[in-house]
């Protein structure tokens, strides 16, 4: 690297930290936000219930897979085109933007008119011809950690976009392989506080891929909050036992809207707000 250059991701580089706007909300300012919905478009009842459900227990955007990068070829891998239009008006009757994974630079354009934030998931945190495409956008990024990438790595995968002239990226935490095996991933809180001093892009936790069970969520969504990021990805599916995808790890409705309420006392303790 030419040291003269100076990383676009440093906080010397912006002292102040990045607020990134989508829509009315504000993520990276005293407000903790919350995407929620499912991990992926199944059908028009239920990606509207799931809005519906999210909206009122407080969430600020809308999460939902149309394109699902799957460990198997046989597993379903999302609606596509179809999912994309399900999720934009399912976020509109709901009043929230809609955020939602692009896989490849052919899908920018269509994923770009009509969703709010375009996420780039674990496994494409390095593809740098995607990231590259995305840098020439001016749609924010979501760019989830990979499951084994250092943050370095994963500072260098958001340079790609933000030299590229897009400065509307955030960072995601979603956990890392480990040998643990009592959770999906491990949740790696200390990332937290490490990247908040480090850059200046507002750092997220998706403690849905951490945990891999529902039952887990709600505690490391209060690690998560009381440990400095400025806000939350969480799967929520109004019937997660029948989800095509990560039912495991969904809340339900009423399991959101507590969690909800726990995550406002966790934020009021620590000088923010939520949402």
């Amino acid at each position: 690297m030419n040291a003269r250059i100076q990383p676009r991701f440093c906080r010397e580089f912006h002292p102040v930290g990045t607020r990134v706007a989508v829509g009315d909300t504000v993520f990276g300012g005293m407000a903790v936000q919350v995407i929620a919905g499912p991990c992926a478009v199944e059908s028009t009842g239920q990606i509207h219930q799931a809005a519906q459900a999210v909206a009122r227990a407080g969430a600020t955007a809308l999460r939902g897979g149309a394109y699902k990068p799957r460990t198997s070829p046989y597993s379903f891998q999302g609606l596509g085109p179809d999912g994309i239009d399900l999720l934009a008006d399912a976020g509109a009757a709901a009043g929230l933007p809609v955020v939602t994974e692009v896989m490849a630079v052919a899908d920018i354009a269509r994923v770009r008119a009509r969703a709010d934030v375009l996420q780039v998931g674990a496994r494409n945190m390095q593809n740098q011809p995607l990231l590259r495409a995305l840098g020439q956008q001016r749609t924010p990024v979501l760019l989830k950690r990979g499951m084994c990438a250092t943050l370095d790595e994963l500072l260098w995968a958001a340079e790609y976009v933000l030299a590229g002239g897009n400065d509307q990226v955030m960072l995601c935490l979603r956990g890392i392989r480990t040998f643990g095996t009592h959770t999906r991933n491990t949740l790696d809180i200390g990332a937290i506080p490490v990247l908040k001093a480090q850059t200046h892009l507002p750092v997220l936790v998706d403690p849905s891929h951490a945990a891999g069970k529902r039952e887990l969520v709600p505690a490391l969504a209060r690690a998560a909050v009381a440990a400095g990021a400025d806000g939350l990805i969480v799967e929520v599916h109004p019937d997660p036992d029948q989800a095509l995808s990560d039912g495991r790890q969904s809340l339900c409705p009423g399991g959101f809207a507590s969690m909800m309420q726990e995550l406002s006392t966790v934020a009021q303790a620590v000088g923010r707000t939520l949402g």
